[in-house]
């Protein structure tokens, strides 16, 4: 199902940028949340951004160090008593889930445009 066309100015309001997952781990009692603690480059330290992607990810641990997609600008949200501050940015679902990653190495925080 297609969603509704919006404008470049509604487009802009979406921020997204590269961040690098420095721990990671089971919301316990739950089937489907992970919690992220996310290098994005700001002075405040990580931010803790809590996913619903345990369904696609064997081993928590094996996220550390990689460098994802974030929508950075979302408002907050508590799930299972934890509050996320973010939202992992990625595609598709069962077999054709995947992560959005860089290409390259870049620095935590860096936007994309």
């Amino acid at each position: 199902m297609e969603k509704e066309q919006i404008n470049i100015d509604e487009f802009g309001k979406i921020e997204v940028k590269v961040g690098t997952v420095v721990s990671a781990e089971r919301v316990p009692e739950t089937d489907k949340l992970l919690r992220l603690m996310v290098d994005l480059g700001e002075e405040s330290g990580p931010r803790q951004i809590v996913s619903g992607i345990a369904a696609y990810v064997t081993e928590p641990e094996e996220l550390v160090g990689r460098q994802l997609a974030f929508v950075t600008n979302l408002a907050p949200r508590t799930l299972r008593g934890l509050e996320s501050n973010g939202m992992l940015f990625a595609v598709g679902d069962g077999d054709s889930f995947a992560f959005l990653t860089p290409d390259r190495v870049v620095p935590p925080g860096t936007s994309a445009h």
